[in-house]
């Protein structure tokens, strides 16, 4: 594993609200950006998102909006995001579970999956998730909102998440969150979570998303070896 690295980006995630949609949208493209200079893709990359969703707010499936290649992408979601055909010709959707992705070893030159793994559900479901995508993908890019990040984004709490998981959720069920409340909704990581759950021999480099100055999201991007 290298070292980290910090990026002076910001992200804000896209649960906090609707007034929050343009500020996501905006710092989404800054993510996307980063994440072109460091993949250096063309129009012979193979690419796989995995958590599209069937939500076709601005902001969501983001990455398919802002891809110049997309008849190289494949995305697989839980939802039904078969719409996506229609909508980018020349992609290809595949309903699927994350955690158990139907094609070969290192079949995609680049893996992403955006704000997905704190839905996986339980950390051994979250390590799963992570090296699934390790074993598709020659690169991957992994996202997630960074646990130690005072606001929650998905239920706008702040710092009741910062309890014992178990806590925060008999917190939110009080609060009438019963959604967020289970884990396998929501299983809010740091990063020194996520790093725990790469293989041994990735190659990993982490950059951080800042919101007013504190680090708000992670983005993991993975070399694996061939």
């Amino acid at each position: 594993m290298t070292a980290t690295e910090n990026n002076s980006s910001e992200y804000v995630g896209p649960e906090l609200g609707g007034f929050a949609t343009k500020l996501s949208w905006y710092a989404r493209q800054k993510m996307f950006d980063l994440l072109i200079a460091l993949a250096n893709p063309n129009a012979d990359t193979t690419v796989l998102d995995v958590g599209v969703t069937s939500d076709r707010r601005e902001d969501c499936n983001f990455f398919e909006k802002l891809y110049p290649y997309r008849n190289k992408i494949t995305v697989v979601g839980m939802e039904d995001a078969s719409f996506l055909e229609q909508e980018y010709p020349g992609l290809k959707y595949v309903r699927s579970d994350g955690l158990t992705l139907p094609f070969p070893d290192k079949s995609f030159d680049l893996v992403v999956s955006f704000a997905v793994i704190e839905h996986v559900g339980s950390r051994v479901q979250q390590k799963a998730f992570v090296r699934e995508l390790c074993r598709v993908g020659k690169t991957c890019c992994i996202t997630t909102p960074n646990r130690w990040y005072p606001v929650e984004f998905h239920t706008a709490v702040p710092l009741l998440h910062w309890l014992p998981p178990s806590w925060f959720r008999a917190v939110l069920r009080l609060l009438g969150k019963h959604f967020f409340a289970k884990e396998e909704n929501l299983n809010l990581l740091s990063e020194k979570d996520v790093l725990k759950m790469f293989p041994a021999d990735a190659r990993i480099s982490t950059k951080h998303f800042r919101l007013l100055g504190l680090i708000s999201n992670l983005l993991f991007y993975v070399e694996n070896p061939l």
